[in-house]
């Protein structure tokens, strides 16, 4: 069995993984603890989840994190000014 860990990102939150390392496991049942909405576009991450997000994007597979709305990949450094910055006009 391949173990991967992948997110796709979209409204400036998580729109999708797949996580097999317990470490991605941890963060993400913390990110919902907080309080995680039914859909992305109605999600609006505390500071803490933000960090956790880019936590995240940082145990990913890969080099490049797909951002669904823009329909683009990113670096792994741009994914997270995206998260960081989103609502700003210029957010990666």
């Amino acid at each position: 069995m391949v173990e991967t860990n992948i997110l796709t990102l979209k409204w400036g939150t998580l729109k999708s993984w797949s996580f097999s390392s317990a470490e991605c496991h941890s963060l993400l049942e913390e990110w919902m603890q907080i309080g995680a909405a039914s859909s992305a576009i109605d999600q609006n991450n505390t500071p803490r989840q933000r960090e956790i997000i880019c936590q995240l994007i940082d145990l990913c597979d890969g080099d490049t994190i797909h951002i669904e709305w823009d329909g683009v990949d990113v670096s792994k450094s741009e994914a997270k000014k995206y998260i960081l910055n989103f609502g700003s006009e210029t957010y990666y």
